[in-house]
């Protein structure tokens, strides 16, 4: 509620400026609704070299970054997040550097599909117990690789399954399971609307439905005023974010328009041949320029 009251003066306030410069209302309040957006912009640990690994906050500091978007862990160490001393690990990095827990991952799903492999079902069961744990309210969970879902309905049909199952937990814990994958807007739909609860959204990566020949900016604007993407992924494939396919000016178009207030993480976007941080500065340096 304080929070509207808040929106409410701060479009009242500016509108009357808005009519001093004669802007008009409708200008006026669109600008009032961007201001009250609270955008915060992190990096995957796997983007910056620390997969699973405490350097990420660091790094992510010199970088300049608000967060870091966690993976739950690997197959060798069991998805180590789940155990509390590892969770007060992260949160101890986390108030020490000033660089937030932004969410968690699990990109091991792309080597061991949640569509088949047993071993993923208690992995995503507690990554929600982790997730709620260090407070935060999305888990990704990646579906590349072995794990692509493209034109596999037996493959999709089971993760429907499973999520039917563990949806409830999540729902009670606040907790948000995002699905990142080669589908499109409608296909990430079905599984949603197959699964019925409004704690499985999008993870939406832009440079990966880019890549598949979907309309990204009509995409953002549909999934997003349904209230259907979670998290988003800004990413270029080999190079800096706006230097390459990716129209990052008609990202923040779809963005305003659909409303939506999230967590941006930066993938990729490293230039051959070019440093991480130096490029992750330049990359974060852009996004800070179109969302502030």
């Amino acid at each position: 509620m304080s929070r509207l009251m808040n929106r409410r003066s701060v479009l009242k306030r500016t509108t009357a400026l808005a009519a001093g410069f004669g802007i008009s209302p409708a200008l006026a309040e669109a600008l009032a609704a961007w201001k009250d957006r609270e955008f915060k912009i992190g990096a995957c640990d796997w983007s910056i070299g620390c997969r699973a690994d405490l350097k990420a906050f660091d790094v992510a500091k010199e970088i300049g970054l608000d967060g870091v978007q966690v993976s739950l862990g690997t197959e060798a160490d069991d998805m180590q997040l789940r155990q509390p001393e590892i969770q007060k690990a992260y949160l101890d990095a986390s108030k020490r550097t000033g660089v937030e827990i932004a969410s968690l991952a699990i990109g091991t799903l792309n080597a061991i599909p949640y569509k088949s492999d047993p071993r993923t079902i208690p992995w995503v069961s507690g990554s929600i117990d982790a997730c709620k744990a260090l407070g935060r309210e999305v888990v990704l969970l990646a579906f590349f690789g072995a794990g692509d879902l493209k034109g596999d309905k037996k493959g999709t049909d089971e993760v429907i399954r499973r999520l039917k199952d563990v949806a409830p937990k999540a729902e009670k814990a606040g907790v948000t399971l995002g699905i990142e994958s080669w589908l499109s807007g409608e296909e990430h739909m079905h599984i949603i609307d197959s699964v019925g609860s409004p704690a499985v959204k999008v993870y939406y990566d832009v440079a990966n439905s880019n890549k598949m020949g979907y309309d990204i900016y009509s995409e953002i604007r549909w999934l997003g005023k349904k209230g259907q993407i979670c998290e988003v992924h800004m990413k270029e494939n080999g190079a800096l974010l706006g230097e390459g396919v990716v129209d990052f000016n008609k990202v923040r178009a779809a963005i305003e328009d659909c409303g939506y207030t999230g967590w941006m993480q930066i993938e990729g976007a490293i230039p051959k041949g070019a440093e991480m941080v130096p490029s992750y500065k330049s990359n974060l340096k852009l996004l800070r320029s179109l969302f502030g």
